[in-house]
């Protein structure tokens, strides 16, 4: 007979930790062409459309894979070739963004901060002054590699106003911080179902300004990426083009409905403000030093310098912590050694308290008494901010 042994709570930017209804959602097969699915998915679109405020002037499509997945789908379908993307890094995941477009073939121009400043509004705005043939923004919102907040409103007003297309990778903000389409114009917006939804992962989705969309017919490099021809197979038979993830759909949308009966973006943002504002209680007064500055933390994941002890060993470190219970994360930095703890899924203050407690036993267990780190060499310009092809 085979046991089942508690899960591991994970304390990571994805994967999550996931409730048991959640689970459970899981265990019906759907036909992709059953009613009743076709039915949850459109459901389930109208939906996340509606957790932006998206209204008719804007329309959600799902599609198959992570969520880079569907972000090198955005990049794809929302840019023609002949595209000139600027795209903003201050973090792996921007990074990331630069490498799918020239991968696939658009033309991009890197605007970089360090990893621990924002973007701001003003060095997109003179980007866009000094170049005229820029015609798209690509942003990451919350970049998960640190956990920094990039200022969405203000880059989209500028945007906007230099009347260029905005494409926005939300993969760890969407469902936990406020983004309200009236207000903030952006063609696309991306996200994913195992990030702040705290559904399973396998689905991606893009929000997308019908504006923008109706006119990217044939703009796409990949048969399975298109999401113009996605959102055409959902307007005439409510089908996915290919075979589609049944019971994370599912999934999804049990997630979903917790997420309403928690307060939706109000409820979950106050539980993850609470998650995080414990663990850096915690950690601080175990003697570990943020990468960031409180001001700059988003309350997703918090990323923290690994100790000068000689004593400490990432490997063992993460291995001893996840024996008492505790999935922990690698750093993505560039500079530095680090690692990451998130803040988000279906967990509270207690099993931050609890990560803590496990936290602080292992590094006594490992004899690792110097918890700040050493002191790290300058590598930020003047300015802190590059602009390069």
């Amino acid at each position: 007979m085979t046991s089942i042994t508690p899960d591991t709570i994970l304390l990571t930017p994805g994967p999550l930790t996931t409730t048991a209804q959640t689970k459970a959602a899981q265990l019906r097969d759907y036909g992709s062409r059953d009613h009743a699915f076709i039915d949850l998915t459109a459901r389930l679109a109208g939906r996340l459309n509606d957790i932006v405020r998206g209204g008719d002037e804007h329309v959600c499509v799902p599609m198959q894979g992570s969520g880079t997945f569907c972000v090198e789908a955005a990049l794809g379908t929302l840019m023609p070739k002949s595209a000139h993307a600027l795209v903003c890094i201050n973090g792996e995941y921007g990074r990331r963004i630069a490498t799918i477009c020239d991968i696939i073939g658009r033309r991009r121009t890197i605007l970089q901060t360090d990893e621990d400043q924002p973007i701001t509004a003003a060095p997109v705005d003179a980007a866009l002054a000094a170049d005229l043939s820029l015609s798209h923004v690509v942003v990451v919102h919350c970049e998960t590699s640190t956990g920094i907040l990039n200022p969405l409103a203000e880059i989209s007003a500028v945007v906007a106003r230099h009347r260029r297309g905005l494409i926005v990778d939300a993969m760890s903000s969407f469902g936990a911080l406020d983004i309200d389409a009236r207000n903030i114009r952006f063609d696309g917006l991306v996200a994913a179902s195992g990030k702040c939804l705290e559904g399973v992962p396998g689905v991606g989705f893009a929000i997308l300004r019908k504006a923008a969309l109706e006119i990217c017919r044939s703009n796409c490099h990949s048969l399975a990426l298109d999401l113009y021809d996605q959102w055409r197979a959902f307007e005439r038979s409510g089908q996915w083009r290919f075979t589609p993830p049944t019971t994370v759909v599912a999934a999804l949308s049990e997630a979903l409905d917790q997420f309403d009966v928690q307060g939706g973006i109000a409820g979950r943002s106050a539980r993850y403000r609470a998650n995080c504002a414990t663990l850096i209680d915690g950690m601080e007064e175990l003697g570990f030093v943020s990468f960031l500055p409180r001001r700059l933390q988003a309350p997703i994941i918090t990323t923290w310098h690994a100790p000068a002890d000689p004593q400490y060993d990432f490997k063992a470190f993460y291995a001893k912590v996840h024996a008492r219970g505790f999935a922990l994360y690698p750093g993505k930095l560039t500079r530095g050694d680090t690692f990451r703890i998130g803040c988000i899924g279906a967990i509270e203050k207690r099993d931050i308290l609890a990560a803590v407690h496990a936290i602080s036993a292992v590094v006594q267990e490992m004899g690792v008494t110097r918890l700040k780190p050493a002191p790290a060499e300058s590598h930020r310009s003047d300015s802190g901010l590059t602009v390069s092809d």
